[in-house]
């Protein structure tokens, strides 16, 4: 018997990850690599399952989560350096929490290859986009190019199919991402634009790395690969910016930077990116990709109730064409996995 590839071991990783015991699985079967190197039929993972409510109605309290880091980052960019607040953001996501947590069983190279792209990539990148002269709204948006990265990454390497909805889907929210663009970003500097797009690839090969975690051990490899990501956002730190400013924090910080750091490391890192792994095992990456899209949009509404931004009519219709992308996304295929399932 052949072999497996490198496609088909990722298969495998994957298959294995969405295995909940007790929980029943998709009825569509494919060929997948076993640890032995053999292929064998399994049910393939959850491309074509309906997204339950429950998970819904996470993903949107996810949404506004997420939305108030656009809110609080930029306030914490006015204390400190972009890569110094986005150690403290992992290193107390890491930490103490680390020496409560077993390990996930994963490899190392896993972990610290997450925790590289997920830190200096994701998060390195974003707020020194935003320190660079980006408004934290347009970099919301920017950063919404991992649903296309992820979407392309999971049919490339883990063959998931991209089905009608998802192409309008998508159609329409990124017309609303344009928009907002177009109307909003006509100032934006160059460097603070390639920056957040940057965050937006390692943000998909973070999607591609953690889907493959089992759902059972995802908060452990958040919070370990969170311990991970301090190295080499170490590193970035004293090359960029020179340690006086992450010393001096750490030995004095200020209640605000306190509260924006907590609020950074449990809710939207641990809790945050533990809910989205699990949902892309649980679901195909073109379901849920993006039900990031709307975070632009709150993070914008949000801003003008916090920090008394403006609320403009293209706004509104920005909005409407991002809601309504994700609702030919989400209920079209709810509807076309009932059918699949029927038949």
């Amino acid at each position: 018997m052949q072999g497996c590839s490198l496609r088909e071991a990722l298969l495998r990783d994957q298959a294995s990850a969405d295995r909940v015991p007790g929980e029943a699985t998709s009825t569509a079967m494919g060929t997948v690599c076993t640890s032995d190197g053999r292929r064998k039929q399994m049910p393939s993972s959850g491309a074509g399952k309906a997204m339950s409510l429950r998970d819904l109605l996470l993903a949107s309290f996810l949404i506004t989560v997420w939305s108030s880091n656009f809110v609080v980052a930029p306030i914490g960019l006015r204390l400190v350096p972009p890569f110094t607040l986005a150690t403290l953001r992992f290193l107390f996501a890491g930490v103490p929490a680390v020496f409560f947590v077993r390990r996930p069983t994963v490899s190392w190279a896993r972990l610290a290859a997450f925790g590289a792209l997920f830190g200096v990539g994701q998060f390195g990148l974003l707020f020194l986009g935003i320190r660079e002269g980006l408004a934290p709204t347009l970099a919301a948006l920017i950063i919404q190019m991992q649903v296309f990265f992820t979407a392309g990454f999971a049919a490339l390497f883990l063959g998931e199919r991209i089905r009608l909805n998802n192409l309008v889907a998508l159609g329409l929210a990124a017309a609303g991402l344009v928009l907002i663009g177009f109307r909003g970003g006509a100032s934006a500097p160059m460097t603070g634009v390639l920056l957040p797009l940057l965050a937006a690839l390692s943000w998909a090969l973070c999607n591609m790395i953690g889907r493959q975690v089992d759902r059972a051990e995802m908060p452990a490899f958040i919070i370990w690969s969170s311990l991970l990501a301090v190295p080499p956002l170490l590193a970035a730190t004293f090359w960029i910016e020179g340690p006086a400013s992450l010393v001096s924090t750490i030995l004095h910080p200020g209640a605000e930077i306190i509260a924006i750091v907590a609020w950074q490391s449990c809710a939207n890192t641990i809790w945050g990116y533990t809910v989205w792994n699990r949902l892309l095992a649980r679901y195909s990456a073109a379901q849920v990709a993006p039900l990031s899209l709307p975070v632009p949009i709150v993070a914008g509404l949000l801003s003008s109730l916090i920090l008394g931004e403006p609320i403009f009519a293209w706004k509104i219709e920005a909005c409407v064409l991002v809601l309504g992308g994700l609702a030919v996304n989400l209920l079209v295929g709810r509807r076309g996995a009932r059918a699949r399932q029927m038949g």
